[in-house]
């Protein structure tokens, strides 16, 4: 008896810690995300991808239970596998991603956390193989430098209880390197927030990251 009276007091106790907040995110990626909490659609951006030059930030507010796993799928614009954009034109070329995102209490404007470093992201589709692809007359997705590597996505890794410890960390970039546009400078960002990204800022087409609100 005693035994079952303290297991009801320690689960009591953990719920009695989980605490809901309001919290309001700022993000910005070239070319496009969808955002989940705790395994919930909370936020996708409102520039469909396909749009030419589709840069700009969102700002939303959401309700969520504390630690709360921020999951993002971030996507730069292809054309195809080949990860080529403008195929067949003058402007024939690999595009470039990056992503910025801040989450503060929506009702003390406290800072809670920051893309950066910490995060755990995992490329998901890459290419092409070489940056040769580019220069090619007649580009075909999958042959020779214009090969790609796809990776099965989790169908439970937006799940607050995933284990992306495998995953590899986020790859910080600089503003210069990023060159981030329209709706960037519309955000008065932490100065902790990073850019963010794959390694490789053109070939690194589509990935997953995660991170954890109120550690």
């Amino acid at each position: 008896m005693r035994f079952i009276l303290a297991t009801v007091a320690a689960l009591t106790a953990g719920t009695a810690h989980a605490e809901t907040r309001d919290i309001t995110t700022d993000i910005w990626v070239d070319n496009w995300f969808s955002m989940s909490a705790n395994g919930e659609t909370v936020l996708e951006d409102s520039v469909p991808i396909t749009t030419e030059r589709s840069f700009n930030k969102e700002t939303a507010t959401f309700s969520v239970e504390l630690p709360a796993v921020i999951a993002i799928e971030a996507k730069d614009f292809k054309e195809n596998d080949s990860g080529l954009e403008y195929i067949g034109t003058r402007r024939q070329q690999m595009g470039d991603g990056g992503m910025i995102a801040q989450f503060r209490d929506a009702v003390s404007g406290e800072t809670l956390k920051v893309t950066d470093e910490d995060m755990k992201c995992l490329v998901v589709h890459f290419a092409p193989v070489e940056t040769s692809c580019a220069d090619e007359a007649n580009p075909v997705a999958g042959q020779g430098a214009c090969g790609f590597v796809a990776t099965d996505i989790p169908a439970d890794w937006t799940a607050p209880d995933f284990d992306d410890s495998d995953w590899p960390s986020a790859t910080v970039h600089s503003a210069a390197d990023v060159s981030p546009k329209d709706g960037y400078d519309e955000v008065t960002w932490d100065e902790s927030a990073e850019l963010v990204w794959g390694e490789s800022l053109k070939q690194d087409n589509t990935l997953l990251c995660r991170l954890t609100i109120g550690e």
